[in-house]
């Protein structure tokens, strides 16, 4: 299995200055990557929009050491809310955000919310109220403009942190979603617990390297947990999203929906940007709600390395576009 070494290499800095010196890395990435700057994913956005889809953004970059890092990851957010304010697409544009690119991997608490601890720094040692503090207001301003914020699952260490902040959030910003891996065991209880909240939930196959004691290692393994925590999240109270390019998860979704009497409102898809586009466009056209992950910033490594890692057919585009340049 390539995964695993292509998932350890995405921690290599190593590996990532071979990848970036490579003669076809742009066109690859390009692919999976809408730009690096604000002004260059608007003009992706309005087309998306245009043509009946929805998106969700994401700034790439979640690898910080710093805590002046995660203060500019919560800027680079703000900046984008502030431009789709001016495009007016509400609810169409939403983002979603990792919390470690907000601090929530540095070793210490470096700052508390509104200068007082929220009461978890105890629970949560390390970046927790750093995490917090710094994406509390970019849900506030994504709110403001008639939209929210995902919060994207990362390695299984995290997931607590992470459950525990989009509690937080959704005192004062119910709409807060949040991201559940089908690959983890624990994942039913989680989807369970959500789906009776109410929650918006983006369930995923999960990607990341994760172990034996943790994790389903077998492809078919982790297709069964998917339909599990699908069937769990329709027949809940929650809104889920579907983040899958599986057409037979697909074709499940639309067949448990209709047994839960779910109008095509009630759940959305999401897939990737640059990977099956027109599927996109032709789930759109059927009146499902289609929103499309879209990444773009300067800092593509992480990202690029797990789209990579989760589809065998990426790794030989990939390898063709080295070979092909000179």
């Amino acid at each position: 299995m390539l995964a695993p070494v292509i998932l350890a290499a995405s921690r290599s800095d190593k590996m990532r200055r071979l990848v970036s010196a490579a003669p076809g890395t742009k066109q690859v990435v390009d692919r999976f990557i809408a730009g690096e700057t604000v002004d260059q994913v608007v003009p992706i956005v309005e087309d998306a929009v245009g043509k009946g889809l929805e998106v969700t953004l994401d700034v790439v970059g979640e690898d910080i050491t710093t805590v002046e890092q995660s203060y500019a990851a919560r800027d680079a957010y703000l900046e984008l809310i502030d431009r789709l304010k001016d495009l007016g697409f509400g609810e169409k544009a939403e983002m979603s955000v990792k919390l470690s690119m907000f601090g929530q991997s540095l070793p210490s608490p470096a700052t508390t919310l509104n200068g007082e601890p929220s009461g978890l720094a105890e629970q949560f040692p390390g970046g927790h109220e750093l995490a917090l503090a710094n994406v509390r207001p970019v849900v506030e301003a994504a709110a403001a403009i008639g939209t929210t914020v995902t919060l994207d699952a990362e390695d299984h260490t995290t997931l607590d942190s992470m459950f525990a902040i989009h509690e937080e959030l959704r005192k004062d910003f119910p709409q807060t979603g949040c991201v559940i891996q089908a690959y983890l065991f624990r994942t039913e209880d989680d989807a369970r617990r959500l789906a009776e909240n109410g929650s918006r939930v983006r369930i995923v196959k999960g990607a990341y390297k994760e172990p034996v004691e943790v994790a389903y290692q077998d492809k078919a393994e982790i297709d069964k947990a998917y339909v599990r925590i699908l069937k769990i999240l329709m027949n809940g109270k929650g809104y889920p999203m579907i983040g899958s390019h599986d057409p037979r998860l697909i074709a499940i979704t639309q067949e448990l929906a209709r047994r839960a009497g779910r109008k095509l409102d009630e759940y959305e898809f999401q897939m990737l940007y640059g990977i099956r586009s027109e599927e996109h466009l032709r789930l759109a056209a059927e009146g499902h709600r289609m929103r499309v992950y879209t990444a773009y910033g300067t800092d593509w490594y992480g990202y690029f390395m797990r789209r990579l890692a989760e589809k065998p057919a990426n790794l030989l585009f990939f390898g063709r576009s080295i070979l092909t340049k000179g």
